[in-house]
């Protein structure tokens, strides 16, 4: 039972690393550039619903969606201010710029909210489902962390796969040249990428601090790295790729801090994706790209 336990522990961990990673690997595989500001992301959808749930005393749904809208938004500007002028300019400028905003939104939560810790009550409820006569017992959290993964993962691969702008966002993927040429509008399906990838952020953040109650404006930053890292992983570019490695890096992390040791869980989880990468580069989902020449 304790194994159990450890398990779906580790399972409700990585669906919150596979829904931030999810916005990874589509602005990756659409846009071919690396947003290093989604974790930030993450934390301001996470203060939004704080204050309106426990400030403002909305309904938790309704708390939810305005930090999904503020987090969208939010997404969306980040893009046309800071990714669409360097569409064509060198991956280097694009890493400084996203480090660059993901800094701006740090500070800018510090001087709105301060770097006092908040303690996050859990917009889910504290209660928990027990069985086999109490020796394994799964809480409410974890039970809605994996389910609004699974149906966000079912979502969205419905969407991309069968939908009109899912399709069209499938070929700015492969040319965007090409996709330009046939009517598509590029700069519309990429703003829907980050739209999808930071109103998924707002979720994981919700969901994150309601598992773990402390909120405060560096909330963000590791679990975006580990999102990052699970959706490298699993194949970024991938959308179940950084399903399965989301959910793969949660139950390693927490094997790890369970078996081995808190301090070096993390050690673990990079040690393992640096092995999975030797054996096979383009993660587990990844397909490898052919250079054309």
């Amino acid at each position: 039972m304790t194994f159990l336990n450890f398990f779906i522990s580790g399972i409700s961990l990585g669906s919150i690393y596979a829904i931030i990673a999810l916005g990874y690997t589509m602005v990756y595989g659409i846009a071919k550039m690396l947003n290093f500001a989604h974790g930030d992301v993450i934390m301001v959808g996470a203060y939004v619903c704080f204050y309106a749930v426990f400030r403002f005393h909305l309904p938790a749904l309704a708390g939810v969606a305005l930090a999904m809208g503020v987090c969208t938004l939010l997404g969306v500007v980040v893009e046309k201010l800071a990714y669409k002028p360097l569409r064509q300019a060198p991956s280097l400028a694009v890493l400084i710029t996203a480090i660059g905003v993901s800094y701006f939104l740090q500070n800018t939560a510090l001087l709105l909210w301060t770097s006092n810790p908040k303690v996050f009550p859990s917009v889910v409820g504290h209660g928990a489902v027990k069985l086999f006569g109490g020796r394994l017992s799964i809480s409410h959290v974890t039970i809605v962390t994996i389910a609004s993964c699974l149906v966000i993962m079912t979502a969205l691969s419905w969407f991309v796969g069968r939908t009109r702008m899912g399709k069209a966002m499938r070929a700015c993927s492969e040319d965007k040249g090409a996709a330009l040429l046939m009517g598509i509008n590029v700069n519309a399906a990429i703003s829907l990428t980050f739209a999808i990838g930071s109103g998924l952020a707002a979720v994981a953040g919700v969901l994150l601090c309601s598992a773990y109650p402390t909120l405060m404006p560096t909330t963000g930053s590791l679990p975006g790295i580990k999102a990052f890292t699970a959706a490298v992983f699993g194949g970024i570019g991938s959308i179940p790729g950084a399903f399965l490695g989301g959910l793969l890096l949660g139950v390693i992390e927490i094997f790890a801090k369970a078996y081995i040791s808190t301090q070096l869980s993390d050690a673990v989880v990079f040690a393992v994706l640096i092995v999975v990468l030797l054996v096979k580069p383009a993660g587990l989902l990844g397909r490898q790209a052919q250079e054309k020449v």
